[in-house]
């Protein structure tokens, strides 16, 4: 049994996720339409570049979730879910999926989108686990804030390493699949590290470095 490692968004599912939750916000007039939609791209646009804020992205995203109840919040996911994620499910991603539960390995999600978007997504793709930077709620409510280092980047490791030392797991023959230059720190801890439909300069390091190069997009 191995270790396989996937990123989530634009490598599992055919989108950012949470980007997408921003553009579900929108839709449903529960933010400011216009400004939340800039900012919203303006983040997204720096997460492609390499140089997102994750600390100000955090405080931007997960504010909206301190507006709701708990059962509001479950119901707009449940919504954003049927509308927003099912489309962008690949039938490849599933299949990967599939051949490493197969082969008995150890799914595991590694994203940088905060877990109230992610942790569902995870469920209906039935991976084993999900490493996620969690919103902090206090008495069944959101504060706005998050809990602990932000999943993201080198964040990536630390959630891995943290998670190794209370799972009987190791990351000898481990696989991380993913698309984006921002986990280049975790993709040279793997042995089987595995470009996904990349970016452009995770594409020319993963050529340079011959690490295998996949696409799940149909």
């Amino acid at each position: 049994m191995a270790l396989a490692i996937f990123d989530l968004d634009n490598t599992l599912i055919a989108g950012d996720s949470d980007h997408s939750w921003g553009v579900f916000l929108v839709e449903k007039q529960l933010v400011d339409a216009e400004a939340y939609r800039i900012a919203n791209d303006r983040f997204y646009a720096d997460y492609k570049n390499g140089t997102l804020d994750i600390c100000a992205y955090l405080q931007f995203s997960l504010a909206p979730l301190t507006r709701h109840t708990h059962e509001e919040l479950q119901a707009l996911h449940a919504e954003f879910m049927a509308t927003h994620i099912e489309p962008l499910m690949l039938v490849k991603a599933e299949a990967l999926l599939r051949k490493h539960r197969e082969q008995g390995d150890h799914l595991l999600i590694i994203t940088a989108t905060n877990g109230f978007v992610t942790r569902p997504i995870a469920k209906r793709l039935g991976v084993d686990d999900i490493l996620a930077t969690d919103p902090e709620v206090i008495d069944g409510r959101h504060t706005g804030n998050f809990v602990g280092t932000p999943c993201f980047q080198v964040g990536k490791i630390t959630y891995l390493q943290e998670w190794l030392k209370s799972n009987q797991h190791s990351l000898e023959g481990a696989y991380f699949y993913s698309d984006s230059i921002n986990d280049l720190p975790l993709l040279e801890q793997v042995d089987n590290p595995v470009a996904v439909d990349p970016d452009e300069r995770l594409t020319a390091i993963a050529r340079e470095r011959n690490w295998p190069i996949l696409s799940l997009r149909d």
